[in-house]
């Protein structure tokens, strides 16, 4: 079995969203050790943001006739395609960012939609957990619900277009202890900390007995 983890944080160690992958990838390696997994980290490691331009234009140029920029982005978004393919498994650590995914996540995208077959759907029947942190709270009833155009539009792709078998493990409220402004939310945020960490370790159980 291969296990890709995926990770967009560009906040280092400090990361939520990646401190919340790490308990899912901890209970899967303590159950299944022999496992292969692939990680790529698209904050620190980010992907050229001219390289989906290039792999689009590419496609639609004779062979003979396409720069070489274009040749190197079609390489690329066709390996990233086969990455996601050849996963048994993915593990996704996106975190909201400006009220959607950020650049490194979307070029992420892009470019394996840009790779892969028109119709392709690289994660049908796969298991996926999705781990998605924001620093304030979206829920219904505060000022900022309906504000995350994230978390549908990940469920859109990974579920919808790509067919993966989803778990969405959430955060909120990770900018509390950071923000001043935020202090009075102290208690609720250590609850959906906790409450988020022990469904990670959850996820990444039953991620094991797939």
């Amino acid at each position: 079995m291969t296990l890709l983890r995926i990770d967009s944080s560009i906040q280092g160690p400090a990361s939520a969203s990646s401190a919340l992958a790490d308990l899912v990838l901890e209970a899967f390696v303590a159950a299944r050790p022999d496992e292969q997994v692939v990680s790529r980290h698209l904050a620190v490691d980010p992907l050229p943001s001219d390289a989906w331009a290039n792999a689009i234009h590419g496609s639609f140029a004779p062979e003979d006739q396409r720069t070489p920029a274009q040749v190197e982005a079609i390489a690329l978004a066709q390996s990233l395609a086969a990455e996601l393919e050849d996963a048994d498994a993915a593990v996704l650590a996106l975190p909201l960012y400006n009220f959607g995914v950020s650049q490194h996540v979307k070029t992420w995208f892009d470019l394996v939609l840009a790779g892969a077959p028109m119709e392709a759907r690289p994660l049908e029947g796969k298991p996926v957990v999705l781990l998605t942190t924001r620093g304030g709270a979206y829920g219904e009833g505060t000022p900022r619900h309906g504000w995350d155009h994230s978390t549908d539009y990940l469920r859109r792709i990974l579920v919808d277009k790509w067919g993966a078998d989803l778990t969405v493990v959430e955060r909120e409220f990770t900018l509390v202890g950071v923000n001043p402004a935020l202090d009075e939310f102290t208690e609720i945020a250590g609850m959906m900390k906790k409450e988020a960490e022990e469904a990670a370790v959850i996820a990444g159980r039953e991620l094991a007995t797939r």
